[in-house]
């Protein structure tokens, strides 16, 4: 998100700094104000903070960090950061959450008032940084609060480079179960374009939280095989018995061996959309991608910088997921 965020916001006129753990190694970096290091380093918030009208904090641990990591950086790290941002007068500050606070749905869909029930270290640590949002925000503090589904697009990786390099390499692509579950996915444009909302729009209206998704979605089948299509190798999605794969993929994460999380097998056969209705009420927002379009797009700077990514795999986004066990899938799709 960070790399899409600031060249959303230097295209539209804004000053930009960006405080990252990771080195800012893009073609931007002398347009920006690069600081490095890690928000729960201290000792850096009266200059990350210093002269910012609004902070858009994006910074978190991942569902394949450890426990500990994740709550010492979702939470402590966002409790942090918020004391400073106050402290320092700043004008808003706004959360990235994720849909993961609602747990594993029961009914569609999903709107903001709903009983947050995360799953995992992450889905918990998720709805405990929106309470400590919730008490800054009891104390003056303008804080919007975004929801996003799982969002892709430019410089994308993670459990998404699965699909892209079955893709690219003409294999087909398993899901879980028949795929015919709606499945809503968001372009990262459109992501940015919800941040940019929050910064630009009436105080009072933009303290609030809001789920940001694409308004036209269809089926993780349909989805998954428009990947599949733009590679252009005549492969199709294959469907998996949805519970022994999710009993399997459970084992393999007790050990370790599969870079698939628990939120992640026990949603992706079910239905799983949330209502965008209360976001383009109240600030106007109107995506512009489709999941397949989202897709498609991410694919295509994968294609085009295939070449540059590192073979070194990680747990951020920025590069592929280890995939343990995972690896002899491509030999049996």
């Amino acid at each position: 998100m960070g790399i899409n965020l600031v060249r959303y916001l230097l295209a539209r006129g804004h000053e930009v700094r960006s405080w990252d753990i990771a080195p800012f190694d893009y073609p931007e970096r002398d347009r920006i104000d690069e600081l490095h290091g890690d928000i729960r380093d201290d000792s850096l918030h009266d200059r990350a903070f210093d002269g910012i009208d609004v902070v858009v904090h994006c910074a978190a641990a991942l569902p394949l960090c450890t426990r500990e990591e994740i709550f010492s950086t979702d939470v402590d790290g966002t409790r942090m950061v918020l004391d400073t941002a106050l402290r320092k007068g700043v004008e808003r500050f706004i959360h990235t959450s994720s849909t993961a606070v609602y747990g594993v749905p029961d009914h569609h869909p999903l709107v903001e008032g709903d009983r947050l029930i995360g799953v995992g270290p992450y889905g918990e640590a998720k709805v405990q940084a929106e309470a400590v949002c919730e008490d800054y925000r009891a104390r003056g503090l303008c804080v919007p609060v975004l929801r996003p589904k799982s969002f892709v697009g430019p410089e994308r990786l993670g459990a998404f480079e699965l699909l892209f390099d079955f893709a690219y390499t003409g294999h087909g692509f398993p899901v879980l179960g028949h795929g015919n579950n709606r499945y809503q996915l968001l372009d990262v444009e459109d992501l940015c374009q919800a941040v940019d909302l929050c910064v630009t729009g009436d105080r009072e209206t933009v303290n609030d939280v809001f789920n940001v998704g694409a308004e036209r979605f269809g089926t993780l089948r349909e989805s998954f095989q428009a990947v599949l299509d733009r590679a252009g190798h005549g492969k199709r999605v294959v469907p998996l018995p949805a519970g022994p794969a999710i009993a399997v993929l459970r084992v393999l994460e007790k050990l370790g061996l599969s870079p698939l999380y628990q939120w992640i097998y026990e949603t992706a056969a079910r239905d799983s959309f949330v209502s965008i209705d209360k976001i383009k009420e109240r600030l106007g927002y109107r995506p512009l991608y489709s999941n397949a379009e989202a897709l498609e797009r991410n694919y295509d700077w994968y294609v085009a910088n295939r070449g540059r990514i590192s073979a070194a795999a990680g747990v951020s986004h920025r590069v592929p997921w280890k995939r343990g066990a995972l690896s002899i899938a491509r030999y049996v799709f």
